[in-house]
């Protein structure tokens, strides 16, 4: 067994013998390499759309099995279903880079949830209506990574990326647990967008039972943040990029060597009206981004403000640490305009300021919102060098459930290209910009 690597940066023990890492903070050295990882070659300059695999043809209308059985109870089909011994290692290019963008994941979160139990007095976890069991519950998250990290350095080998050193948008309890919801948002879906194309069916069976883990750490920080628990029908994939693109903003030093990534850094998409959180009317959020903590994609919403919500036992409007609240007021609905500015590529981003963004796309003139099952657009109008502003959509995924909430990948792309779950990163070469839209 291959035992997880750490960076070897000394830890401090903060409050109440929580620990933590010495430094949260940017890159202040000079790269030694630019770039994503790349292969000895690159085929083409996209992927195009193709027809239906024309063996998928399969249609029971009997009701019964059509063939016959290789085994008793056992109907045809399936794969890895052949008696032939598991392998439990990535199978190809494209699961290395997956597992290993997943190890990426499990690292930061490990420092993440430990750090805010570090960093905090138990009158400041107090003050967020957040005991001591609040605590107990997310210092068992921090050890479920620990767990993570070892499956995922154990599926990956020897070349498996270390533990880094990573720079943190929060200052208060409320923002750390808000940054946490966000974060584990972006970790399972650019999980659940994968996960069925990874060549080693073993792999996919062991990151299923780590990644339903991470959907109910999502949940609880969203209840710790005061939202409604579970808002959607349907959890949404994202490909590998996008999760990349948010999570790489937020590290800043990895050891020498350590392995890099193949995925694209997409530029940057701020929701300058992106709904705060901690507000006793959402819609009285700020329109000019002063309500986000900073600029990067995942930024918390600012907690110290006036009209907080926080505190307030009112039905309806009080956002305080629950199992569930309703809310009279929604952060977002139908028909809200929303402002938007964004960043050009060729900016410097992720673990040493190695990275650099990109686009090859044209032009901006949609927004595409991606959630649920679905992935729908609204125009973009273009009001001065990279600003502009749509309105958020009305559309349903069956019946009466909506398609836009929660928390939920946005972007600016040049083509509303028709995508669904199992090809949405066909979408990858026409988007503009990538941002992340606090819906409910």
């Amino acid at each position: 067994m291959i035992q997880p690597s750490t960076t070897g940066y000394r830890v401090e023990v903060l409050e109440n013998g929580y620990t933590s890492a010495t430094y949260h903070g940017p890159y202040t050295g000079t790269p030694t390499t630019i770039g994503a990882a790349d292969g000895p070659t690159t085929l083409a300059s996209s992927i195009a759309s193709q027809p239906p695999n024309p063996t998928a043809t399969y249609y029971n209308t009997e009701g019964v099995p059509l063939n016959p059985l290789p085994a008793p109870y056992t109907p045809a089909g399936g794969l890895g279903t052949n008696g032939s011994l598991p392998r439990y290692m990535v199978n190809s290019d494209f699961d290395f880079e997956s597992i290993a963008l997943g190890l990426y994941q499990e690292w930061i979160e490990l420092d993440l949830f430990h750090d805010g139990l570090a960093r905090f007095t138990d009158e400041e976890f107090t003050v967020a209506g957040l005991g001591p069991e609040a605590r107990s519950l997310i210092e068992f998250m921090a050890d479920q990574e620990t767990g993570h990290s070892t499956l995922l350095t154990n599926m990956l080998g020897e070349r498996a990326p270390k533990q880094c050193v990573y720079n943190y948008p929060y200052t208060t309890v409320r923002e750390w647990v808000d940054f946490m919801q966000r974060l584990t948002r972006f970790g399972e879906s650019g999980v659940w967008g994968f996960i069925n194309h990874l060549d080693s069916r073993e792999v996919g069976q062991l990151l299923a039972q780590s990644i339903a883990t991470e959907a109910r750490q999502q949940m609880i920080f969203r209840q710790m943040s005061g939202l409604t628990p579970m808002n959607v029908w349907f959890e949404n994939g994202w490909p590998q990029s996008w999760a990349w693109t948010m999570l790489a903003q937020y590290i800043s030093y990895c050891p020498e060597n350590t392995t890099r990534l193949a995925w694209q850094n997409f530029p940057t998409l701020r929701i300058l009206n992106n709904a705060n959180i901690n507000r006793y009317s959402p819609n009285d959020t700020a329109q000019d981004g002063s309500e986000t903590v900073g600029p990067r994609i995942v930024d918390p919403s600012r907690s110290n403000i006036t009209g907080s919500c926080q505190n307030l036992n009112v039905t309806g409007f009080g956002c305080g640490p629950a199992i569930a609240h309703n809310k009279s007021e929604p952060l977002s609905f139908p028909g809200k305009k929303v402002l938007f500015q964004w960043d050009g590529p060729g900016q410097a981003v992720g673990p040493n300021n190695s990275y650099v963004t990109s686009t090859s796309a044209g032009a901006p003139k949609f927004v595409g919102w991606s959630q649920q099952l679905n992935l729908t657009y609204s125009p973009l109008t273009v009001t001065g060098n990279n600003t502009g502003y749509t309105y958020q959509p009305e559309g349903y995924v069956y019946d009466s459930e909506g398609i836009i909430n929660g928390t939920m990948a946005i972007m600016l792309t040049d083509f509303d290209l028709y995508v669904t779950p199992f090809n949405t990163s066909l979408l990858n070469p026409h988007i503009v910009a990538l941002g992340l839209y606090q819906a409910g």
